[in-house]
């Protein structure tokens, strides 16, 4: 793990991240203080990216989920 400062990250953004793509864990300080920590994302076998994923049916029963929102809305 390496600690590296806020004005240094920004300054070599693409550098300090080809180094997290490479395996290494970064430790952002500001001020001395740590504030965050970046590191390589884990993939737990799911290769697509989430806007690409199906989306959550909602459903209302015994009516359309528009007349619904609609009427909540009037409330």
């Amino acid at each position: 793990m390496t600690t590296v400062t806020l004005t240094e990250l920004r300054s070599h953004a693409s550098d300090m991240f080809t180094r997290v793509e490479n395996g290494e864990t970064l430790v952002v300080l500001r001020h001395g203080r740590p504030i965050a920590e970046v590191s390589p994302a884990t993939h737990e076998g799911d290769t697509q990216p989430s806007w690409q994923k199906p989306a959550l049916r909602l459903t209302a029963k015994g009516a359309e989920l528009s007349s619904v929102i609609l009427e909540e809305r009037t409330r």
